[in-house]
């Protein structure tokens, strides 16, 4: 009788071409390193798509199954499933165990192989579901559990010089999105038809900057009519017509890289109610880049933007927050919630950071200027104020299509 294991490494081929250099990734493990060591912790499991990515370059696609990322003084391994066979290992710069599912868990004992039992582990607390927490007790038997969410979140928040110019791509690629979908649109033609133009050109641009990577993931949400009312309304087979206030949302995705780009337009003409809110919802958004420097506290920011429309009498209309972080993340996974220009986040902005600026106003269904809102730009936060790395115009001028 054949013998099934376990678990195995299955190194099939050579590494691939990864986003970063492999010194980009020992770079950001020393520092998780040094992290676990303030913390006490004698190995982190890591099991999200943004961390495990962040730390070894491999980005898995669940299906229902368990992955992981083993980090201990010594090791760092990636945990995967066998019908990824060797892909994990090949997109990823370090270990990898391949886990078999002749039996229930033995994605469990493949960690504990590297983890060992009786340790102190570290864990995603915002990521762990209560089944496999009880799973990870089971099987590793720690001494006790400490949650190394904040600390994590707190290193991605801060982007090295190799993020920041794979970041300046994504940014010009949402741009190509954006003009493919401005030549698109004119009445007649549904919102599905206007998404597809875009994606299919930033896919195309992803693959001519970037001819050894994965590509997967990005996609548009092109919003006209009452469907601009939220900020992730998904696509419709609504055909435009003249007059109809629209919503450009381009996201590129590269190698786990979000970035993104977001306008508001019009078919053909605006009317004078909806050109006001308008104007109004830009010279906010001109006033959030501005305030967008080191040494400034995301509250205090958004705080700044909040007044600014009381005055205009249109806060009431606000949905959301002022912006957010980037890097690894994406609409299923990640998001760096420590750096969010909300009033309950009290992040203070520092060199390095990249950050969105994007005032949303909506004006419900049947008032004048009904409709959502939105400028989108990203800014890195450089020494003594920001760089705007996203080039598609906003404002009248040029989003009045036809």
């Amino acid at each position: 009788m054949t013998t099934r294991p376990d678990m195995y490494r299955f190194h099939n081929g050579e590494k691939a071409a990864l986003p970063f250099a492999v010194s980009e990734y020992q770079d950001r493990l020393e520092e998780l390193r040094e992290r676990m060591e303030t913390a006490g912790v004698s190995a982190a499991v890591f099991t999200s798509m943004h961390n495990i990515a962040y730390y070894s370059g491999f980005l898995y696609c669940a299906f229902g199954r368990p992955y992981g990322l083993v980090v201990t003084e010594t090791d760092c391994v990636t945990i995967s499933a066998g019908i990824d066979a060797g892909q994990p290992w090949r997109r990823s710069f370090c270990d990898s165990i391949t886990y078999t599912d002749w039996q229930r868990d033995n994605y469990w004992r493949a960690v504990a192989s590297v983890t060992g039992t009786g340790g102190i582990i570290g864990y995603e607390g915002d990521h762990l579901t209560l089944m496999q927490r009880d799973k990870l007790e089971d099987f590793l038997q720690p001494l006790t559990l400490v949650d190394l969410f904040e600390t994590t979140m707190r290193q991605r928040m801060h982007k090295s010089d190799a993020e920041i110019a794979l970041i300046r791509h994504g940014a010009q690629v949402a741009d190509v999105g954006g003009y493919a979908i401005r030549d698109a649109i004119r009445p007649g033609v549904r919102e599905i038809d206007v998404a597809m133009a875009g994606r299919d050109a930033m896919e195309a641009e992803i693959a001519k900057r970037f001819p050894d990577a994965e590509y997967r993931d990005t996609w548009v949400w092109f919003q006209s009519g009452l469907n601009t009312d939220g900020a992730h309304n998904p696509v419709t087979g609504r055909v435009l017509e003249r007059g109809d206030i629209l919503s450009l949302n381009t996201f590129p995705m590269i190698s786990g890289y979000y970035t993104a780009l977001e306008r508001t337009l019009f078919v053909e003409s605006v009317d004078a109610a909806s050109l006001k809110i308008w104007q109004a919802n830009v010279a906010a958004h001109e006033y959030g880049m501005s305030l967008l420097k080191p040494g400034i506290s995301c509250a205090d920011i958004t705080h700044q933007i909040n007044a600014f429309f009381a005055e205009r009498d249109l806060l009431q209309y606000r949905t959301f927050g002022y912006g957010h972080s980037f890097g690894v993340l994406s609409h299923y996974y990640g998001r760096e919630a420590g750096l969010e220009l909300r009033e309950d986040i009290d992040t203070v902005l520092e060199p390095g950071m990249v950050i969105s600026m994007e005032p949303m106003l909506t004006i419900a269904q049947g008032q004048p200027g009904a409709g959502g809102y939105r400028e989108h730009d990203i800014l890195v936060i450089t020494e003594d104020g920001n760089e705007n790395i996203t080039g598609y115009p906003y404002g009248p001028d040029f989003n009045v299509i036809g």
